[in-house]
Formats: structure tokens, sequence, C-alpha cells
């Protein structure tokens, strides 16, 4: 006759209680000390021998299984609660906090509803960047607005000129704007021939071409106007700041802008022209903003980086949008690593609830993406697991298909 198993008696310890008392979250730590005194019978060290193996291999997998979960994220100053839509109470909660503040952005961060200047930036109560700072690789737009070479001005080799004069036939006018030649001289007609200009005023070169008109015609009238300096072609257009932070004006130099606002670049950019114009003018915008980037990292075998600019508007949506969605190997574990400066608090780990942002329109965890921001998408666990398997067996798998396939081809070879 068999013996009755023992009654084991169950002593029923909450070690999250004092969690609680504090309005802490238990920790995992917390949940499986419970689970151990909730179920002291799990514990027990006699196995029969037919057990052994396969309680050794499932405790192995869990092993493994829990190595997988435990991620370290650093310190982290702000904690959001999970409201999924499939956690009726909770989105009972969140429209109870929307109704109650009459802001339909209210969020709660365990179980009560957060000061709107506590929350991070997120869809409905995004923030405005701080005033831009130009650093390398940003691109520049420059466009000359007022540039009047500082007088007496010598005119040289591809300089713009207006020539009108008076008293010419109606068939051969002189009227028109006229580039100086690579020789200095510039071409009037075939009635009038060429005129050299190079290294003059255009008072001089006034007093030159109506000295050439005299030849043939009785009385002439000249007036020349500098239209286009030869070096302004050198400051319109695209201008990338270099690894210095400085940017090229061609042959008037470079200018230091790493730094600096747009303002601040424009008047640095002035007060460089200046040395050549008189009271130059000068229009500064950002063509390409390449230097304020946040991050996307997919976890994976060699895990996936991405470097996407900020304009200001992203939020985590449409971070994940710019990389086609979630892929086959990844969770919906996802959270937004945020660095502070250096010396100051600790970083921020804000998670991110997926299935409430796709899935219930909740805009609490869909945060606003900031300079520097890592978005980090973790691993799916079972793929993880199963990569983690295939890594430790397949050198073993390699070398028993060496060792079989070499005992195969011996045994060919005794056959002969």
């Amino acid at each position: 006759m068999a013996k009755p198993m023992p009654i084991i008696p169950i002593v029923t310890v909450d070690p999250c209680a004092s969690s609680r008392m504090n309005g802490e979250q238990p920790s995992r730590y917390d949940m499986m000390t419970r689970q151990k005194a909730l179920y002291p019978q799990a514990n027990a060290s006699v196995l029969k021998p037919q057990q052994h193996f396969t309680v050794s291999t499932t405790r192995f997998a869990l092993l493994v299984t829990c190595l997988m979960l435990v991620a370290t994220t650093g310190c982290q100053t702000f904690s959001t609660s999970m409201v999924g839509v499939s956690n009726a109470a909770g989105v009972a909660n969140g429209l109870a906090a929307a109704a109650a503040t009459g802001d339909p952005s209210a969020c709660l961060n365990n179980g009560e509803i957060m000061p709107a200047s506590q929350r991070p930036p997120a869809e409905l109560t995004k923030m405005t960047l701080p005033t831009y700072r130009i650093e390398p690789p940003d691109t520049l737009l420059l466009e000359a607005i007022r540039v009047i070479p500082k007088q007496p001005y010598l005119l040289r080799p591809l300089d713009s000129v207006q020539i009108v004069a008076s008293g010419t036939p109606i068939d051969q006018p002189i009227f028109n704007v006229y580039t100086i030649d690579a020789d200095g001289s510039v071409n009037l007609g075939p009635a009038y021939g060429s005129v050299q200009l190079e290294g003059l005023s255009t008072e001089e070169a006034r007093d030159e071409i109506a000295r050439i008109l005299r030849r043939t015609l009785v009385q002439s009238d000249v007036a020349v106007t500098l239209i286009q300096a030869s070096g302004q072609q050198q400051i319109f257009g695209e201008h990338q700041v270099s690894p210095d932070g400085t940017i090229s004006l061609g042959i008037y130099g470079r200018v230091q802008v790493a730094g600096m606002t747009v303002d601040e670049a424009r008047y640095a950019i002035e007060e460089k022209m200046s040395e050549f114009f008189e009271a130059p003018e000068i229009s500064v915008d950002i063509f390409g903003y390449n230097s304020k980037v946040f991050y996307v990292i997919t976890e994976g075998p060699g895990d996936g980086v991405q470097r996407l600019p900020i304009t200001g508007n992203e939020t985590v949506l449409d971070a994940i949008a710019t990389l086609g969605g979630i892929g086959s190997t990844s969770s919906k574990r996802i959270w937004i690593s945020r660095p502070a400066p250096h010396g100051v608090g600790c970083d921020q780990v804000l998670p991110v609830d997926w299935n409430a942002i796709t899935k219930g329109a909740n805009t609490c965890t869909n945060y606003q993406m900031l300079p520097g921001d890592r978005l980090f998408i973790a691993q799916d666990r079972l793929v993880a697991l199963d990569n983690f398997i295939s890594k430790i067996l397949n050198p073993f798998e390699r070398s028993l298909g060496f060792t079989l396939l070499g005992s195969q081809t011996i045994q060919s070879i005794q056959q002969f």
C-alpha cells in the first residue's frame, strides 16, 4: 500500500508588500521570492533518476531564458505605466485621467495623474527645440543681397560692367552689359573695337572708352557701372561646415560658424565680407540639418543602427515608420534612452507601450524624439533564445559532421 504524500504547509508570504506600501512597483527579484514562498514543493531536491535529465534540461532552458530577460538599462529617472489596450482597467483609468483634467494628453504614472510640467514631450505635448546651433557637417545656403566693392575698385577679368554711350548710330548702339574677357579687354563691336579695362577703376574705364570712341564718333558721353564683381560668385550657393567649424568664401577666406545661431553666423560672414565690400548684406539659411540626429537601434544578430536627422517634429511612431515597421525578429519591448549632460543627474529611460500607441491611439508614450535619443527595439525573446542555442550547438554539429564524414570515407576506402 502506497504511502500518502505528506502535506506540506504553505506559508503565504508577500515580499512585495513593502514595495507596495512604499508606492513602488515590485521588482523581478520580489516576484521570484514570492513564487518560491507560495510553491515550496517546487524546490524539492529529491528527484527520481528518470526525471533528472528532463529537469536539468528544463532548468538550463529556464536559466537561458532568464538571462535573456534581464536587461540592464542604466539608472532611470522616469517611468510610465505600461497601459495596453487589452487592459480594460488601464484604459478606463487613462480615460478617467483625461476626463478629470480636461486634457486629452493626460497620462498616468504609478496610478497617479502626472502634472503636465513633469511629462516628457509626446505627440500631443510637443516642445519647440532650443535655438539651432550650427555644427559640422551642417550645410548653409548663402545669398548676397547687397555687395558693392569698396572704392576704388579695380576691374578684373570676368567682372560684369554696364557700358552706355550716347551719339552712336542707331544700328550700332553701345548699351549693354559686358563681361571683361580673360585678357582684360571688352569688345564693343566691329565698328569700335576692343578696350583694355583690367586694372582700371570705373572712372578710368569711362575715360578710356570715351577716348577710343572719339576715333569714330564726333562726340559721345560714356557711363560705366559695375554690375557684378567676379569674386561674388564665390559667395552664392551651398556651403558645408567643415570639420574645423568654418565655411569657405572662396577668395575672401574662411569664417568660423560652428556653435553659432543663424543670425550670429550671418553677422560673422558680413563682418568678414566688409573687408572687401561696402556695408554688405548676406542672407544665411540652413540648407541641410545634418548635425542634430537621433538613433534607432534594433537588437539582434549584429545590432542594426540607423542615424536619422532631427527636424523637431518626429515621434516614436515616425521613427519606426521610417524603418518600415517592426521587423519579424524584433519584439514590442521598446524604450528610449535619453542621455543627460555629463555630470548632470541620471540618463532617462522611457518605456514605450507599442500596443497602446498603435491599437489604442494612446499618445502618452509616443514620445517626441530629441537630439541624441536612442530608440531601442529589443529582440524577440524566442528568437534570441534560438540564436543563443544555435551559437552553442553549431560548433558541436560541425565537429560531429566532420567526424561522421571522415568515418564514412574510411569505411568506403576499406571496402575497396
